[in-house]
């Protein structure tokens, strides 16, 4: 059976204990019937992996850019990864570069290691997950510290399409309202239950428990 470069990424998730299902309970306090733990990426052959899934969701997508941004920590490997597959795989040459926590005030100096950025320079942010928008509070008042940047877009591997606790909106839709920025990710949680529908990968058992959380949890 051929699977689509999404179902790949979920079988991958599975295969390396990153995506798992049964009962669990989120920082947030729900009790949810799958968990995702990125934590368990840890090797050169699973990075280089994530590295031609996230290039395959920018390629879906169309966005273009000159350089792909890695908030420190977890998107640092990432945005690495993902212009190493760009290049690999699309023969597409992309800049990275990756926030410090604190700017250095001696050798080169700067606020960011890789590729210094510029006045209309556009940029990718990487990213593993989104729960809260941290990340993007984070490191957009470093962009525009550095340059004036077009963020044309962020990359994350799991959109859990739920709603926050104060909102009926997800954490993506969320990012978009807070600062007009369109997120992107690499699958869904539709996509995780439509994989077990269509026995890309076994857990018919969770489905009841799956269709019941989005149903109450699901975003709007």
């Amino acid at each position: 059976m051929a699977y689509t470069y999404k179902q790949e990424f979920i079988r991958f998730m599975v295969n390396n204990g990153v995506l798992k299902f049964g009962q669990f309970t989120l920082k947030s306090g729900r009790l949810a019937p799958y968990f995702i733990n990125t934590g368990n990426y840890k090797t050169g052959k699973q990075l280089a992996k994530l590295g031609e899934y996230y290039a395959a969701c920018i390629r879906e997508n169309g966005l273009e850019a000159e350089t792909l941004v890695g908030p420190a920590y977890k998107g640092i490997p990432l945005s690495v990864a993902t212009a190493i597959a760009l290049y690999h795989d699309y023969e597409v040459e992309m800049n990275y570069c990756f926030d410090r926590k604190e700017v250095k005030d001696h050798g080169e100096g700067g606020l960011f290691v890789g590729k210094q950025l510029v006045d209309g320079e556009k940029v990718i942010i990487i990213e593993d997950v989104m729960t809260s928008g941290k990340a993007l509070r984070e490191i957009l008042p470093k962009l525009e510290a550095a340059a004036k940047v077009q963020v044309v877009g962020m990359i994350i591997s799991v959109d859990r399409k739920e709603k926050a606790l104060n909102s009926d909106l997800s954490a993506v839709a969320e990012a978009k309202k807070e600062f007009g920025i369109d997120v992107y990710s690499v699958v869904t949680m539709d996509d995780i239950i439509e994989a077990i529908e269509e026995g890309v990968i076994e857990g018919k058992e969770h489905l009841p428990a799956m269709y019941e959380y989005r149903n109450v949890y699901g975003a709007k």
